[in-house]
Parts: C-alpha cells; sequence; structure tokens
C-alpha cells in the first residue's frame, strides 16, 4: 500500500487527527451557569485559595503537552515548526489510544535551549506532565535536565522511551539464545539521545558489567577528547571498550548490535564476523541499518527493526504511553530511573513466552500500556516521588 499517499489524503480530508471532546453539555441555560459564569468563579476562588486544589477542580491530572522545537523529527531531521505538527498530532492520538491520556501538541519557533526551557515553564501550570519530542542532542539533555524541578513529570521520549522499549527487547531476546547480557559485548552505532540512553538503561541493568562500544559519525565515542559534557559523563558511567577503531572492526565478535543512527551502514560480512548467533537491533526509519533478510541470511539470531512490516518492531508506544500514565496516575512530581526500569521489565514481562519472531508485544496490544503503568506508578509511590495531599 502506498502509506505516504493514504496518509496526505487522510490528513487533508480531516484536517489532522486529534480534536478537543467536551466532558460537559451545554444545553440549557443552567449547564452554562454552572460551566462558565457565574459558577466557575467559585472553581477559581477555591484554587485560588489554595492552589494545590487545581489538581482536584481541572483536567490537569491527566493533561500532557507534547513539545518539540522541530529539530530532529523521525528520519526527517530539523524540519522546523510547522513540519513537526502531524507528528506531534501523531503522539496526542497515540497517548488518547493507548492510554486515555489527554494530549496536546506545541511546538516552538525556537531552538534555543533557554528560550525553551523558558517558555515550557511558562506553561507548566497548564499541564500535569510534559514530554519533550523530537528535539535534536545535545540540547535535549540541557532541556530535559533544567526542567526536573517543575513539580510535575518531564521525560524526553526520544531518550527514554526508546532506552525502556530496547532493553525490554535485549531482556527477552537474551532469555530466548540463553544469553546473559551483563557478560554480552554490545555496539551502539548512533550515540546522540537515543543511543547515549540505550547505553546507560542497559549499563543500569547489568549493574556496569556489559561491556559497550559507542561509535558516533566522528568514530569512537569514549576514546576521543573533544567530547561534550553529556558524552564525557555517558563515558564515564559505562564499561566501555578502549579502542580507535571503525564499525567494521568494533562489531567483530560483538553478540549484540544496536543501530540508532543512518540507514545501510551495516552489511553482511559484518554481521558474518559478529559472536554465534548475534542480535541485530536495526532501528534507523525509514531505512534499516541493514535489511533485516540480509542479516538472518549473514546468520543473525534476531533481528529488531523501527518499522511495523517486519517481526520485532521496536516502537515507543510500547512505552510512552503506559510510563506517563502511572506516572500520572501515581501523581508523580518526576519520572526516576528505577520508574524507567520498572517499566522496561514490565514491557519485557508482557511476552509470557519470547520467540526469536516475538520478543516485544505488537504496539496495538493495548494491556501494555496498563502493566507498565502500574509497575510505574507502584515504583513512584515506593520512592515517594509523588505531590503531597491537598489539605
Amino acid at each position: 500500500m502506498d502509506y505516504d499517499k493514504i496518509s496526505l489524503e487522510k490528513h487533508k480530508e480531516l484536517l489532522g487527527k486529534i480534536s478537543i471532546a467536551s466532558k460537559a453539555e451545554i444545553k440549557t441555560m443552567e449547564d452554562l451557569a454552572t460551566y462558565y459564569t457565574p459558577g466557575v468563579a467559585a472553581v477559581s476562588r477555591e484554587i485560588a485559595q489554595n492552589r494545590c486544589k487545581v489538581w482536584e477542580y481541572t483536567a490537569l491530572p491527566n493533561l500532557v503537552a507534547v513539545i518539540s522545537d522541530g529539530s530532529a523529527v523521525l528520519g526527517l531531521g530539523n524540519i522546523g515548526p510547522e513540519a513537526a505538527h502531524p507528528v506531534m498530532a501523531g503522539k496526542a492520538l497515540l497517548f488518547k489510544e493507548f492510554a486515555d491520556v489527554d494530549a496536546f501538541p506545541i511546538i516552538l519557533d525556537t531552538q534555543d535551549p533557554k528560550e525553551i526551557i523558558k517558555t515550557i515553564k511558562y506553561l507548566a501550570p497548564s499541564f500535569g506532565a510534559i514530554n519533550l519530542e523530537d528535539i535534536s542532542a545535545p540540547r535535549c539533555f540541557e532541556i530535559e535536565d533544567s526542567l526536573q524541578d517543575l513539580g510535575i513529570p518531564v521525560m524526553h521520549d526520544d531518550q527514554h522511551g526508546t532506552a525502556v522499549v530496547v532493553l525490554a527487547a535485549l531482556i527477552n531476546a537474551t532469555k530466548v539464545l540463553g544469553k546473559d547480557l551483563s557478560k554480552c559485548k554490545v555496539v551502539i552505532n548512533g550515540a546522540g539521545a537515543a543511543g547515549s540512553a540505550v547505553a546507560l538503561m542497559i549499563s543500569r541493568f547489568t549493574e556496569g558489567k556489559v561491556k559497550l562500544a559507542l561509535i558516533d559519525k566522528e568514530g569512537m565515542v569514549c576514546t576521543r577528547g573533544d567530547l561534550d559534557e553529556y558524552k564525557k559523563a555517558l563515558c564515564s558511567e559505562v564499561n566501555h571498550q578502549r579502542m580507535h577503531e571503525s564499525l567494521e572492526k568494533a562489531i567483530v565478535d560483538a553478540d549484540i548490535f544496536i543501530g540508532v543512527s543512518v540507514g545501510n551502514v551495516l552489511d553482511k560480512g559484518m554481521v558474518e564476523s559478529m559472536a554465534k548467533d548475534p542480535i541485530v537491533f536495526a532501528m534507523a526509519n525509514p531505512t534499516p541499518e541493514i535489511d533485516p533478510k540480509l542479516a538472518h541470511e549473514a546468520g543473525a539470531a534476531i533481528v529488531a527493526t523501527g518499522r511495523s512490516d517486519y517481526p520485532n518492531q521496536v516502537n515507543n508506544v510500547l512505552a510512552f504511553p503506559g510510563i506517563f500514565r502511572g506516572a500520572l496516575d501515581a501523581k508523580a512530581t518526576k519520572i526516576t530511573r528505577e520508574m524507567l526500569m520498572s517499566a522496561a521489565l514490565a514491557l519485557a514481562g508482557s511476552v509470557s513466552n519470547p520467540t526469536r519472531e516475538k520478543i516485544l508485544p505488537s504496539p496495538l496490544e493495548k494491556g501494555v500500556a496498563k502493566a507498565i503503568a502500574d509497575a510505574v506508578r507502584e515504583k513512584a509511590i515506593e520512592q515517594k516521588v509523588i505531590r503531597p495531599k491537598c489539605k
């Protein structure tokens, strides 16, 4: 099917894909007086006297802002705010469809981190949580870090949603193959937002034991002296392999390849040089780092991509609806590392009998979001990162 053509037709026909629905109906003058003036003044007075009552009398407990600057959209790159709008609206659609979260797309016409931080702080009173989306590295790290004191959950999904799904997939893939992830050599091609978060997530899960080779467009990451503060911090935490080599050389005897970069950088010869029964996650969109068929022909035991037309799709929709649902239900003030780890374990556990062709549930399995939400909510309560009760 020509999804480009169909998508263009549907978006034009519907004028997008989301709308605002009312919870109340205005059919009588009494309705008008209740939900607007004069009745609404009583609600405003109540909140003015005790600001925390905003969580009892408004939609904030279920309202998420999906915020982007259009600088790193899907595989399209820096396409600007207007072109980013359909993607953010799509994110809002998925929030509602899979977790009944009311989400609203907000695309900013600036790519200055300080201006973005300032703007989000101004917007924060209107939302119960903030989903940062498609903001390029390293600016995304600064922006997310600077917003952790807002008193509401703030998460950059390109980092943490990706990391949660990848870790869940690796847990099940290694289980199927009888491998111990903590003893594996993992090559990650792409050390931007997603790659950095994936590396940290795997490292924390294995308690720093997994051997990681991190590669970006400049080559091996952790052996260079020109790193920014974020890559320095990354390299100081992970058990990185000290080598001055190319991807072609680094991948020799590797157990796992994780691609979060660009298409067609991996060939059959590279996969053949990997350890026995290698795992290949070729997640670049729309063109994977290697065609799954070629990867299997070269000996890959398990292959995953970011695409829906191949088995084992690594898709953030498996993670972010449940993560935010759980954080909102817990009245969480932030999303912690432990909450994300709980999400990954819940996602992995949602596949009762993983196989080489199914290491993750289908993105259409809506029960997955609830399982993740329950795990995230419980962890937030356990860690006591929740709002105090309103007095």
